[in-house]
């Protein structure tokens, strides 16, 4: 924990003192002691997390009360500086083993200043989508938020596009900055320099902090570097995020603030997550442009403090940080040794070119083709075997060494991938909204958590 929480030093900038919903129950559904025990919170008994962690108790010797962040943000390319955190808060501030600063922020503890209409709160549903998606992209190595804990509150909510009553939940988030962009665009709309650069000073300080990041074209690179990273991740997992609004980004590069959200069945560029995305703005293949785009408008909230032409060529970056984090993600997600960049490069594009033509499941392909050739017995009983054949870039995958080939006989890969197709997270939802019964939901996070270790290329 952390008794001088950094927050405090820009709050009168950045963020309003805010109080928790008073909720008619905290029945705890999911906590993540594994998640929990790089912070120290594994220990709390059961009473103690919901405590804390649904009636928002303050921990020891950190934030006295709660801090819902003020920010703008481009919401669909329109500006709207009518928004910050409506239904969460920054709770508070931890260490995690490594000393790295951690938020604990929420989704729907209840209204604040920035709910507008809103009523500050988060379907159980809702929650255990979001529960879902963090734990498979992290099996998956995709940098991500991670829900800390889910607790269903006992109100009954009013969705227009799902049915109604429906059961609500809280949800707390570990990650290691809620600062997003539309923080810095929202300094930007004020025209406050002092407020910008003590916003970047505590960002340097806390959370990006590699070397040469300390004036705003350095943190503009170094952010640059790890949104292009993110947004690979993200391709390299076949997920489509469906709101990636410069509020939805974190300078951090976590992936975080889940709406709607879809992990692809076979590769469609086109496809979108949010059946409100009438033009396909964050389309699968659209995903890397929507991320170039947001950094542009980060560069441009910058310039109140930065060069202009320092802070453009920072940005330019993007597209090479992007070609070489898609190709190491590619391969991180294939098991298999890296060479020379423009190889790695081309393997990456020939295969998701393979997957466009072929139709093969999305998931199934990576699960297939993992470990090459060292893996070639786990291909040969898969349905699709016969869309391997001689393909030129299997037989370029199957060249690679493979990484940590003990992996192979991880008793995941004698059984199937772990997916999270609508359909299946839809029964996972039914079975908790008709009967209660919560086992599906274990039963895959559990499943998850297997295939994550054994993709992992981390020896155990």
């Amino acid at each position: 924990m952390t008794s001088n929480p950094p927050i405090l030093t820009i709050a009168d900038t950045l963020a309003v003192p805010v109080k928790p919903a008073d909720f008619p129950q905290t029945v705890l559904r999911f906590r993540n002691d594994r998640a929990a025990a790089e912070v120290g919170l594994d220990g709390l008994s059961d009473e103690n997390w919901t405590r804390h962690l649904g009636r928002f108790d303050p921990l020891p010797d950190n934030l006295p009360e709660p801090l819902a962040l003020a920010y703008h943000g481009h919401q669909f390319r329109s500006y709207n500086p009518e928004i910050g955190d409506g239904r969460g808060f920054l709770f508070a501030q931890l260490r995690d083993r490594r000393g790295r600063l951690m938020d604990l922020g929420t989704k729907g503890s209840g209204q604040t200043p920035f709910s507008r209409t809103g009523d500050g709160r988060l379907t159980l549903k809702g929650g255990v989508r979001e529960v879902l998606a963090t734990e498979l992209l992290e099996a998956l190595g995709v940098p991500t938020s991670r829900s800390l804990s889910l607790i269903e509150t006992g109100e009954s909510l009013v969705r227009g596009d799902e049915p109604s009553p429906t059961r609500s939940s809280v949800l707390v988030r570990l990650s290691h900055s809620h600062i997003r962009f539309g923080s810095f665009q929202r300094l930007m709309a004020m025209d406050d320099e002092e407020g910008m650069q003590a916003l970047l000073s505590y960002s340097c300080e806390h959370l990006v902090t590699e070397a040469g990041a300390e004036d705003p074209p350095g943190f503009l690179l170094a952010v640059t570097k790890r949104m292009a990273v993110q947004v690979a991740g993200m391709m390299a997992a076949g997920f489509v995020h469906g709101v990636l609004n410069t509020d939805n980004m974190n300078v951090t590069g976590e992936c975080f603030d889940y709406g709607p959200w879809r992990f692809l069945t076979t590769l469609d560029p086109q496809f979108t997550a949010a059946y409100f995305d009438h033009t396909g703005l964050y389309a699968f293949g659209r995903q890397p442009e929507a991320f170039y785009w947001n950094l542009a408008a980060l560069a441009h909230a910058l310039s109140l403090i930065g060069e202009e032409k320092a802070l453009q060529e920072a940005l330019a970056t993007f597209p090479d940080h992007y070609a070489d984090a898609f190709a190491a993600a590619v391969l991180r997600r294939l098991g298999i040794e890296e060479r020379e960049p423009q190889e790695d490069h081309k393997l990456a594009s020939d295969l998701f070119i393979f997957l466009h033509r072929t139709g093969l499941p999305f998931e199934r392909a990576f699960f297939d083709l993992f470990g090459g050739r060292a893996g070639a017995d786990k291909r040969s009983r898969s349905p699709h075997a016969e869309l391997y054949g001689a393909e030129d870039v299997v037989v370029r995958i199957d060249e690679r060494s493979p990484l940590r080939p003990e992996r192979l006989t991880h008793p995941v890969f004698a059984d199937e991938p772990q997916t999270l197709l609508l359909e299946e997270v839809e029964s996972i939802w039914d079975a908790i909204a008709e009967r209660d019964d919560w086992k599906p939901f274990e039963n895959k996070i559990a499943a998850i958590r297997r295939y994550g270790e054994a993709l992992s290329p981390e020896a155990a």
